[in-house]
């Protein structure tokens, strides 16, 4: 499981954890965009001068926005004064505050101001308290010499912070911090050794949730290095090199400035996030690490990951996980913390009934789409703006009938005017009565409203994600965070996280709620729910203080209700539906029309690109835009724009059988426990498969060999060459039984007709031959292209026919039964046209589904039920040499002279994975999940498509592999190549 929050807030003062501890300061109590310089030992003189006179030994902070002094005794509490609510900064005993000063006779600094806040005292995490009017605090430093340096800095910030325009404010304590930076540099005698070689060395920020620390990066030969500015938390921190397994460019405040490490592969929490100053900075590092990791560690992908959770390797729960990783979520930065779906709805309930679908939410929404009364009223909403705004610009507006009024109660008036069912539209051409649903009618409202609103157009004025919502549900294991990002207070009551049923019910009700969950709630840490820490979060209008989080009846307990949420969401009904959630917020109806007809469209500054801050020469507008993304959350990043695949689930694994290890094979009684049997032996060897062994070999052929079939005893073996012979070989004699030649022409693949009656072979003459057997003599010949046949399939009488004539042709008919008979007339029923040669084709185990690649190295998934292409794929930068459907014919893995194993998704025409070799791979078997190829070399590969690299080389030809075959129970391999030879392989177990 992943680390949870209490590691990624590791920030963090709880109150559990401080008891034993003297330091209680932490960068969250600072505001938001505060930097902390410096820290001095001091003491804090109450009644300076006074009988009473005291001190309070601490520590005094400097900030770019206040002082704060924290007592070592944790019974007093932390003084936090704002800069800019000072009225005078000075040595203690002068007359002004001004820049000039006489020899300290003490190192005593004088702070006169109308506002300070007390914090934490006796150490208890509590809403902070204020104290107004004016007043003088003094502090008295250990190191006297050092008041006038303090005292300057202090002048330089203060007027930073009484600076009208916020803009200017940030551009003057940016310009101190940087002169700070840059009279500073990394300490080279923290090296972890004398021998290591730096390689760069840049300013950059240590990014932590709701606040950044300046330093220098550095890194090394062997090491990363970060020094934060302050020495806070501590002076160094350092990641060797070969610990880190994961490292991701990152967005932060929408500019590509971040660079977050892992050392872990599973991990939520990162190891380091840093933001740099300058994007040439942060892309140089991740270059340098990148290529040190290239040898150590394999790059991962959406796509990758998708193949894994597609074939059940991932959970539901790891997938999103690794999603929200790629999209730039980070447990680091809360305005794009990891976003989890709520999926149950049922919260009422004493029983959850995961076999129930009314049990779930609808997927395909977004939250703020899934009440359907509440989406009317939105979009009613929207018709009274354009009826008020733009009276005519609807065309239509031949509304409202009884059905809508019955839907939507006390909507029927619109800017006033009360629209009748028989409402005539405005426009003669269109005297039609309304007659479709109030939603589609709502719907196309929204649509054209959309279209007509001003800039920025968004149809919700908040997010599914945002600090705020975040914090609402860690609030009882992350209180400091919550009372920095709400300026020392916490949240009303009756707004808290109190309930899990009243959260939902708001979620779905509420005008402006539209959040979605975290990954704690499907985590195993139950701190989130529960008041360890004995908080006061105040006391509802009912009376009753909050306090633990109030659970659905069908949970007995926290962990309960964590198990629960976890079997929801492995669930099959989630798992059938997870990715049209995926559409919503990683895919294709995140951005643009797809959005719009979503209802999923959100302020343009959430999104990746939605503003240049580069452009925006306006400081103050700068800053507000800043501000906006940091508070009200950003989209993630768009990883799929193209619909999502599926999973696979039994309950669709079933839809695609029978297995595609035999198509052509009837059904017959008792077949299915065979099927059972078959299918456990298959699992078994590919699991082996890396243990293949040449048994024997052959050279039959003068040219290289281009097909191999065999007989269903698995004593005969046909082949057939370039030298233009089709070859009849006996497995159990090891002797050559027939040699057969049509014409002078090169033969470019074989297959057996069932029955093993019949041998077809496709010809480079333009023909397609067929062969009895038991005659000894050609059959038939089908005359159906104007140039070579490159690949031929057969299934239920009916042959697929590819050539170099850029066609692939389906014809039906029964050869000739006896040689010298009357031929058949062939009928050709599908003609599907290509741009250039096709060279190879598959079929899916039903034979609904085709597959062809061509020259250019373009895949074509075609539809033969309605002969029409479904999805162009152009996935190799050369001639596609193979392709074939995955046994539950869910995805088409693809062979190129390029070098690269794709992988594509049929359902959606995704290419969902892509791993590359060395050389071209001109053939293949695969099971769905591991691939035997055979290289231009003449090796055998055996890859891990799910783990993304190549497990086994096994040497076989002296010249490239040409053609593969494999009986039904993965035992035994044929393989043929460019030396004339045919090997025989088998598995060794």
């Amino acid at each position: 499981m992943a680390r949870n929050m209490h590691q990624a807030f590791a920030g963090a003062t709880l109150v559990g954890e401080t008891q034993h501890r003297r330091e209680r300061f932490s960068l969250l109590l600072l505001n938001l965009e505060e930097y902390y310089f410096e820290q001095h030992t001091a003491n804090h003189i109450q009644h300076k001068g006074s009988q009473n006179e005291r001190k309070i030994r601490g520590s005094l902070k400097i900030c770019s926005k206040s002082v704060i002094f924290e007592p070592d005794a944790i019974s007093q509490p932390i003084i936090k004064i704002p800069l800019r609510d000072c009225i005078k900064i000075g040595k203690h005993g002068e007359n002004g505050a001004n820049r000039h000063f006489a020899k300290a006779i003490s190192g005593g600094i004088s702070l006169i101001f109308s506002q300070v806040y007390f914090i934490k005292e006796h150490n208890i995490v509590a809403p902070y308290k204020i104290e107004r009017g004016t007043m003088e605090y003094v502090f008295e430093l250990d190191v006297s010499g050092k008041v006038e340096d303090v005292v300057e800095t202090l002048l330089q910030l203060h007027r930073a912070s009484c600076l009208d325009k916020l803009g200017d404010q940030t551009a003057m304590i940016t310009a101190i911090l940087q002169s700070r930076l840059a009279r500073t540099s990394f300490d080279k005698n923290r090296f972890q050794s004398v021998s290591e070689k730096l390689h760069m060395e840049c300013k950059a920020e240590m990014v932590t949730p709701l606040v950044t620390n300046p330093g220098h990066a550095c890194i090394t030969d062997t090491t990363l290095y970060f020094q934060p500015l302050n020495g806070y938390p501590k002076p160094m921190v350092q990641i060797t090199l070969h610990d880190i397994r994961r490292i991701y460019k990152r967005r932060h405040g929408l500019m590509p400035l971040g660079l977050e490490v892992f050392c872990t592969e599973d991990d939520l929490c990162s190891d380091v996030y840093l933001k740099f100053y300058e994007r040439q900075d942060r892309d140089d590092l991740y270059f340098y690490i990148a290529t040190y990791l290239e040898h150590h560690v394999a790059e991962r992908t959406a796509e990758g990951y998708t193949l894994q959770w597609q074939r059940g390797l991932l959970s539901n729960y790891q997938y999103l996980l690794h999603l929200n990783t790629l999209a730039d979520r980070s447990c680091n930065d809360l305005s794009q913390y990891p976003v989890f779906p709520w999926v149950v709805s049922d919260y009422s309930s004493s029983e959850l009934d995961l076999s129930n679908p009314g049990t779930f939410r609808d997927l395909s929404k977004p939250v703020g789409a899934l009440n359907k009364q509440r989406l009317e009223r939105l979009l009613v909403r929207g018709l009274r703006f354009l009826m008020s705004e733009q009276p005519g610009s609807l065309g239509c507006l031949k509304l409202v009938s009884s059905r809508l009024r019955a839907s939507i109660p006390g909507e029927t008036e619109v800017s006033g005017r009360t629209l009748a069912p028989s409402a005539l539209c405005p426009l003669p051409s269109f005297p039609c009565e309304f007659s479709c649903s109030p939603s589609a009618f709502l719907l196309t409202i929204q649509e054209t409203r959309y279209q007509e609103m001003p800039e920025p157009k968004f149809m919700y004025g908040s997010h599914y994600s945002s600090p705020g919502y975040v914090l609402f549900y860690l609030v009882r294991i992350a209180p400091e965070y919550m009372l920095c990002l709400q300026n020392g207070r916490f949240d009303n009551a009756d707004r808290m996280f109190n309930s899990i049923a009243e959260t939902w019910k708001n979620c779905l009700d509420g005008a402006t709620d539209f959040k979605e969950l975290i990954p704690e709630f499907y985590g195993d840490d139950v701190s989130f729910l529960v008041n360890s820490l004995k908080l006061d979060l105040g006391k509802r209008q009912g009376g009753q203080m909050v306090d633990d989080v109030e659970l659905p009846p069908w949970a007995q307990s926290p962990e309960d209700f964590l198990q629960k949420s976890r079997d929801a969401l492995e669930s099959d009904y989630v798992s059938e539906h997870l990715h049209e959630w995926i559409d919503l917020v990683f895919g294709y109806k995140q951005k643009g029309r797809d959005a719009v007809g979503a209802h999923n469209v959100f302020h343009p500054l959430t999104y990746e690109g939605g503003v240049d801050l580069n452009s925006t020469e306006d400081p103050d507008e700068k800053v507000a835009m800043l501000t906006q993304i940091l508070e009200f959350g950003q989209t993630p990043k768009q990883l799929f724009v193209t619909p999502h695949p599926r999973r696979i689930t039994p309950k669709f694994k079933r839809l695609f059988q029978p297995s595609s290890y035999n198509a052509s094979t009837a059904d017959s009684p008792g077949e299915e426990s065979f099927e059972d049997l078959t299918e456990e032996s298959r699992t078994l060897a590919w699991s082996n498969i890396t243990r293949l062994q040449l048994h024997e070999q052959h050279k039959i052929h003068k040219e290289a060999v281009t097909g191999i079939a065999v007989s269903r005893s698995g004593s005969s073996v046909f082949t057939t060459s370039q030298d233009s012979t089709l070859k009849m070989f006996s497995k159990e004699s090891k002797m050559l039984q027939r040699s057969i030649s049509f014409s002078n022409m090169a033969l470019s693949s074989c297959l057996l007709l069932p029955g093993d009656a019949t041998v077809v072979s496709s010809s480079w003459d333009n023909n397609v031959y067929f062969y009895s057997i038991a005659f000894g003599r050609r059959q038939d010949t089908l005359m159906g292209h104007d140039d070579a046949v490159s690949k031929i399939c057969w299934h239920d009488n009916r042959l697929y026919s590819a050539s170099w004539d850029s066609t692939v042709k389906v014809w039906s008919g029964v050869p000739a039964e006896m040689p010298g008979s009357r031929r058949h007339q062939f009928d050709l029923l599908a003609e599907l046209e290509h741009d250039v040669s096709v060279d190879t084709i598959s079929l899916s185990a039903a034979s609904t589904l085709l597959a062809s690649g061509t020259k250019e190295g373009t895949v074509t998934i075609w539809d033969l039920t309605a002969a029409t292409g479904l999805h162009q794929i152009p996935c190799h930068s050369g001639t596609v040499c193979d392709t074939a459907f995955s046994p539950d014919s869910r995805h088409v893995l693809s062979a190129g002279e390029d070098g690269c194993l794709n992988v594509i998704d049929v359902q959606t025409g995704m290419l969902i994975s892509s791993m590359t070799s060395d050389e071209p791979q001109r053939c293949f078997l695969w099971d769905g999940n591991s691939v035997l190829s055979g290289s231009q070399s003449g090796e055998l590969l055996v890859w891990d498509l799910l783990g993304g690299k190549i497990r086994e080389r096994i040497q076989g030809h002296t010249g490239a592999v040409t053609c593969m075959w494999m009986n039904e129970q993965c035992s035994r391999v044929i393989t043929g190549g460019e030396d004339r030879q045919i090997m025989f392989w088998k598995l060794q177990c």
